[in-house]
């Protein structure tokens, strides 16, 4: 665990790799529940590097449409459980993509792995979770971003149980 916390911690502070990239900061709500069930709900902190070089393209050559890109962060709870992710997301501009034109909204999906430890938080079932998250943005004129995003922490039933968690933040966004 702790060279996997020197490796983490490199990559943040290497700003010649990840050049054009965005750093995002979230506060929000884990563990949120919209049927009524018994939740566990606590704070959520996020931090998030966005990386601009496409891994992969998809769609036809002349228009590719979709570039994924890689991700890492982490995520903490004010009931101390943590979360280190990396995974890929894609980013489209809203307009562009119902319009042809660009504006100044934008929709970012994202799919994660990584390493959760419970702390005194929700126990998930394992150490290894998966994440999904959709996110909508909005481009300020300074090039930041505020946004909105929801989330969802699951094993995938690699546990002997998968209670799962949702999140819901709000996001400040800063290009790097």
């Amino acid at each position: 665990m702790n060279v996997f916390f020197a490796f983490f911690i490199s990559l943040l502070i290497s700003s010649s790799v990840f050049s054009n990239s965005y750093n995002i900061f979230g506060f929000g709500i884990y563990d949120i529940k919209f049927d009524g069930s018994e939740s566990n709900q606590t704070s959520d902190f996020r931090y998030e590097r966005r990386l601009d070089k496409s891994i992969l393209d998809i769609g036809p050559e002349e228009d590719n449409f979709f570039f994924l890109k890689p991700f890492f962060g982490l995520e903490y709870t004010g009931d101390s459980a943590s979360y280190f992710t990396t995974g890929i997301y894609l980013e489209d501009n809203i307009g562009q993509l119902l319009q042809g034109k660009d504006s100044k909204y934008f929709f970012t999906p994202s799919f994660g792995v990584g390493y959760y430890n419970d702390g005194s938080g929700k126990k998930l079932g394992n150490e290894i979770q998966f994440r999904t998250t959709l996110e909508f943005s909005y481009e300020l004129k300074n090039k930041n971003r505020i946004g909105i995003s929801f989330g969802h922490i699951s094993n995938a039933n690699l546990g002997d149980k998968n209670p799962g968690v949702e999140i819901i933040s709000l996001s400040y966004q800063l290009p790097y």
